[in-house]
């Protein structure tokens, strides 16, 4: 086997886990009960041209900044979109892993669109719980069968739970582990959704299910369905400043809460929840535990918060450099890599040549966990089963992308008449009122 340095990125073996799919317009066909499949979420063009999903009543368009690969940054912004406009990538499955072949990327965790990251949707749009929970069903069917099945070893199937009730959501994820899905999406902050939060014995059904099955929740940033913004009137920079650092707020109920007190195995992942801001993170807390145990009442057996924390919590990132500089801090077992295809802050087509120019300061071995070995242990994902690891490296999956055209493309012309002012955080907020936080939203193709 030929030797290369691990600074070469044609050698690496790239598994994201944060990705997202633009579902397709068919994707409930077939999979919904018939007494519901005359209610089940419907495709369809607008007048306007712009492509939405119908359900209970609610009308979810895709916003232009969901689906954003390949276009120029310039055509990005909040308004709606057609499918015309769409890379092919976003919606269709085989495009999808031709796409990921040309940035050499071997694995991927797909998180929903329209329906919000954690199945919000099917929680809002119908007081049948009876429905909505057929709903998620039919859509982790499509997720684990259609799209992570087709091309097996080529994805990490995420589920959706049923919010609206942890026995429903334990029952889910065992039905799912059983057809190998060993992750589900979560809230990062349920109280924000009207439901009980982090620190209610409620959720102690679903926690169970996940530690016995090893189902690792992912609560990805927007999860909440609210943005982190100071005022109505600061710009947009202002809610993507702040969105990864918000997650410090979930990292500080999961650590505070009797969570990993109570189910000692479970693992959790903060997603797109950035790194660089954990070390200070870590110092804070055993500061103010040294400070407050003797008064508090809070016990955690003999062991510091930031032994708890890096131990049970898996962190995510997509582009952090400070974090990578300061990894002696972490658990590298617990660090994995992301990609953010198609949304704006994907580093595709390029992510292996963007990765190494801070993970190139690592050993073989570090690289190695980032990149794929983590992903592949906390989420019981081997894509060597089904793909020979010589042919999963960067260079070869590029090797079978030959003339697939990753070039960016201009699509304003495409696109129908709308609004397209670049937007500020009240834009924003009243975005995430019609769909969800300003990457959660969206329709399929």
């Amino acid at each position: 086997m030929t030797s290369r340095t691990a600074t070469d990125p044609g050698d690496l073996i790239m598994v994201s886990v944060d990705d997202h799919v633009i579902e397709p317009g068919h994707m409930f066909e077939d999979r919904v009960p018939a007494r519901y499949a005359d209610r089940a979420p419907r495709f369809v063009r607008q007048d306007d041209g712009t492509m939405a999903w119908l359900y209970g009543g609610k009308v979810i368009t895709n916003t232009a900044l969901n689906a954003v690969a390949g276009r120029p940054p310039e055509e990005f912004g909040f308004e709606p979109t057609c499918i015309e406009e769409l890379r092919p990538g976003c919606y269709d499955i085989h495009s999808r892993v031709k796409d990921m072949n040309a940035n050499g990327m071997l694995g991927s965790m797909c998180f929903p669109s329209f329906p919000r990251f954690c199945g919000q949707l099917f929680m809002e749009a119908t007081r049948d719980t009876d429905e909505a929970a057929a709903m998620v069903r039919a859509y982790n069917d499509w997720h684990v069968d259609e799209w992570a099945g087709t091309y097996p070893g080529r994805f990490i199937p995420l589920a959706l739970p049923m919010m609206w009730d942890p026995e429903a959501a334990a029952a889910e994820v065992r039905r799912l582990a059983r057809k190998g899905c060993h992750a589900v999406t979560f809230s990062s902050n349920p109280h924000a959704l009207g439901l009980p939060s982090m620190y209610s014995e409620h959720w102690d059904p679903f926690w169970q299910a996940c530690a016995d099955e090893g189902t690792v929740p992912c609560m990805h940033l927007g999860s909440s369905s609210t943005v982190p913004t100071t005022s109505p009137d600061a710009p947009v920079e202002l809610i993507y400043t702040l969105s990864p650092i918000n997650l410090i707020e979930t990292a500080g109920d999961v650590l505070w809460s009797s969570l990993f007190r109570k189910f000692p195995s479970l693992r959790i992942a903060l997603s797109e929840g950035g790194i660089g801001w954990v070390p200070y993170f870590l110092e804070r807390v055993d500061y103010i535990y040294r400070h407050t145990q003797h008064w508090s009442g809070m016990d955690l057996g003999g062991r510091l918060p930031s032994e708890i924390f890096s131990e049970h919590v898996i962190l995510c990132f997509i582009d952090d450099a400070v974090g990578i500089e300061a990894r002696h801090r972490l658990n590298l077992d617990n660090v994995a890599w992301e990609c953010d295809y198609p949304h704006s802050d994907t580093t595709w087509p390029k992510s292996p040549e963007m990765a190494m120019q801070y993970l190139s300061a690592l050993s073989r071995e570090e690289i190695d966990k980032i990149t794929h070995l983590n992903a592949m242990r906390h989420f019981q994902y081997d894509p060597f089963a089904h793909v020979p690891r010589a042919e999963a490296t960067v260079a070869a999956l590029r090797g079978q992308s030959a003339g697939w055209d990753v070039s960016v493309r201009a699509t304003r012309h495409l696109r129908p008449e709308s609004t397209r002012a670049a937007g500020n955080a009240a834009d924003a907020i009243a975005m995430m009122g019609r769909a969800a936080a300003p990457e959660a939203g969206g329709a399929g193709a």
